[in-house]
């Protein structure tokens, strides 16, 4: 029988007041192993449960619960999944985890394809761990949305991308999902000469298919760090293939508008970039359903600092500050600047200096700001003008933390910059306030480019 140590009983809760204590064991419930969270949460919600608790001393309770059908007991456990994650047993040719260097902490080179942290995360799965039960689990508990890595729909294709021979098969979960009516989206990682071209032409068809049961599906450019070595040999996508691959998808959108009235696939703002071309207009985003893969960051940025600047100018807001600095990897520069340069319109007398910084820890090829190291900061902004305080965006720090993938720290880079380093919460509003020097309201974004999640 599996058992669970309870960490934490809930002030109040209905396990409180039936004696149960942290370090106490949870059995079962309702005679029934607990494989995880879902099996936990699943059994807990009917009107009446037993539970079955195990003490320090050994002697077991089986306690009778009367409760609302929604009410939960108050339990917390040593592990967030109640078991462990699962690990991914793929060797995908575009993995950015086997980019890493060498030397980091552990988590970081830990890969996870669970598809429970799908749906608490909303981390992007193969499928490749799955077996049929698990499938029917799924959909049992409706665990919606889920998000897939398909990045092909060629399943002969997939099983060399994926290096796992049952990465095609797998495949045929997509149609048992569809029909159960369980909510996907999908992610396609872009290699240049592998899966696109008429390779990315058939996955769209055929993933149109799943529309609109399956929402949206992000088409985003393989990350090449400097790691790559004994890897498979794959190259950028330069300024002619980022504008092919726009033109592709962008037409493509068109299609799927026609039948389920979504634009359904969209091409990362990276893309756009990489072009040189402007991110489309808020609509064709379909409510930023892949905004977390790099999908209209730039639009929705664009969109709430210029709602921002008008609500801010009507308060007849005056600026804390007359020099700032903010520090950015080099993707979105571009874009910044035009904001800042907006900015610096509507105030005065405020001047704004943006560095866009060369990411030297992972290499050049990395240009989003999420994966900047503390290091890269320290080097290239020492000496440089940084006004009353420098202003970093979440997303360069491990969630919920103020720490750099790199383990450096803000407080350190803050010390040895000897100035005071501002972290811009999420959002154009609360960058608008953070230049100024007013109270951010917004909250911490999550790193999508972060794997250290467990």
């Amino acid at each position: 029988m599996r058992e669970h140590t309870i960490i934490k009983v809930k002030e109040g809760s209905i396990a409180e007041e039936l004696g149960i204590e942290a370090g106490d064991v949870l059995l079962a419930v309702n005679d029934q192993e607990i494989g995880d969270v879902f099996d936990f949460d699943y059994l807990c919600e009917d009107e009446y449960i037993e539970v079955l608790i195990r003490k320090p001393d050994g002697e077991e309770w089986l306690l009778e619960v009367d409760k609302d059908e929604d009410e939960e007991l108050g339990l917390v456990f040593d592990a967030g999944l109640m078991d462990e994650a699962h690990s991914c047993k793929n060797k995908c040719i575009f993995c950015f985890i086997d980019q890493n260097p060498p030397g980091m902490r552990p988590t970081i080179y830990f890969k996870d394809d669970d598809t429970r942290l799908s749906f608490l995360q909303g981390n992007y799965v193969t499928l490749t761990n799955l077996k049929d039960a698990d499938v029917e689990r799924i959909i049992r508990y409706r665990m919606e949305p889920i998000n897939i890595s398909v990045h092909t729909m060629d399943p002969e294709l997939r099983v060399f991308m994926l290096k796992n021979p049952r990465s095609g098969e797998v495949l045929r979960y997509l149609d048992r999902l569809y029909e159960a009516d369980i909510t996907m989206n999908g992610q396609i990682v872009l290699c240049k000469g592998v899966n696109d071209g008429a390779a990315l032409e058939y996955s769209m068809e055929r993933l149109l298919e799943y529309a609109p049961v399956m929402q949206s599906v992000s088409v985003v450019p393989v990350g090449l760090s400097r790691y790559r070595e004994k890897l498979y040999p794959l190259e950028p996508f330069d300024k002619d293939d980022a504008a092919s691959v726009i033109d592709m998808i962008e037409a493509f959108q068109k299609k799927a508008c026609k039948k389920c009235g979504l634009h359904f696939v969209h091409a990362s703002d990276e893309w756009y970039v990489v072009a040189e071309r402007e991110v489309p207009e808020e609509d064709r985003y379909d409510n930023y359903l892949q905004l977390e893969n790099g999908v209209g960051m730039l639009r929705l940025l664009t969109e709430e600092l210029t709602e921002a600047i008008e609500e801010e100018k009507s308060r007849g807001t005056v600026s804390r500050r007359k020099t700032v600095s903010i520090a950015c990897g080099r993707s979105p520069y571009p874009t910044l600047k035009r904001l800042c340069d907006r900015v610096e319109e509507a105030w005065p007398g405020l001047e704004i200096i943006l560095y866009p910084i060369k990411n030297d820890f992972f290499g050049e090829r990395i240009t989003v700001s999420g994966l900047i190291t503390g290091q890269d900061l320290r080097k290239q902004l020492a000496g440089k003008e940084l006004g009353e305080a420098l202003l970093i965006p979440q997303v360069m720090l491990r969630c919920g933390t103020e720490v750099f993938l790199d383990d450096d720290t803000v407080k350190g880079v803050s010390e040895a910059l000897q100035k005071e380093i501002v972290i811009v919460k999420s959002g154009g509003a609360d960058l608008l306030h953070a230049v100024l020097g007013l109270e951010q309201s917004g909250t911490a974004d999550k790193n999508p480019y972060e794997p250290d999640k467990l």
